[in-house]
């Protein structure tokens, strides 16, 4: 499907999607240029877009980024803005909001255009010419591990992006899918589940393995 926009110009709507490579871009951001994913290999990364510069709830998620932004980079997650405003516009909405909410933005924001945009799924015409909300998390080999889209009018939790970014990681390095909740679940608190096995042998050994609730549900915890 494609979509045609105001200077005429079709571009094709896509998304990625999950285990895709992300989509090679070359922008600028209030950083300098950059290329992304290549500019970022090795790092997890967030890139989000948001509607629109100096609007309300845009305005709540980039202090609110910014608030989680030392956590995130603890565990080697790197965080990107992103609309299709010009980056002076983005320049001076951070002027702004450090003149008058006293923070300071420390993430880059990308200048996108409607080519940019579309790539990414962010132009969803039943919800107007601005980008959407949305989210992509990317891994240190630049694969699309994430995506989430918000409408405009519903601010993101950061707490939740946050978790997704550890349980994702933490799945990755111990090889364990990852409950509800974690790590808080109502069931297993902060264990992790092991993957069900896949043959006979394999599930008559689990319950001497692990705790189950059965062959194809164990946890564990995780060693510190």
């Amino acid at each position: 499907m494609s979509q045609q926009f105001d200077d005429d110009m079709y571009f094709e709507m896509s998304m990625p999607l999950l285990g895709d490579d992300f989509p090679e871009l070359n922008v600028q951001t209030t950083h300098g240029p950059m290329n992304i994913p290549g500019d970022l290999k090795g790092s997890w990364f967030v890139l989000f877009s948001h509607p629109a510069d100096y609007t309300p709830v845009c305005t709540t998620e980039f202090v609110a980024f910014q608030q989680r932004f030392e956590e995130f980079d603890k565990i080697g997650c790197k965080l990107i803005g992103m609309s299709v405003d010009q980056v002076f516009s983005h320049i001076k909405w951070v002027e702004w909001i450090k003149e008058n909410l006293d923070v300071d933005i420390a993430f880059p924001i990308i200048a996108a255009n409607d080519r940019i945009a579309s790539q990414l799924g962010m132009l969803h015409p039943g919800k107007g010419t601005n980008t959407v909300r949305a989210v992509f998390v990317g891994d240190p080999e630049g694969k699309v591990r994430l995506v989430l889209y918000y409408p405009q009018e519903i601010g993101r939790n950061m707490d939740e992006i946050l978790r997704a970014v550890k349980a994702l990681q933490t799945s990755d390095n111990n090889k364990v899918a990852i409950p509800a909740d974690w790590p808080d679940n109502a069931l297993l608190k902060d264990r992790v589940i092991i993957p069900p096995a896949n043959n006979v042998e394999d599930a008559k050994k689990r319950p001497e393995q692990y705790e189950c609730y059965d062959w194809w549900f164990c946890h564990k915890k995780l060693e510190k």
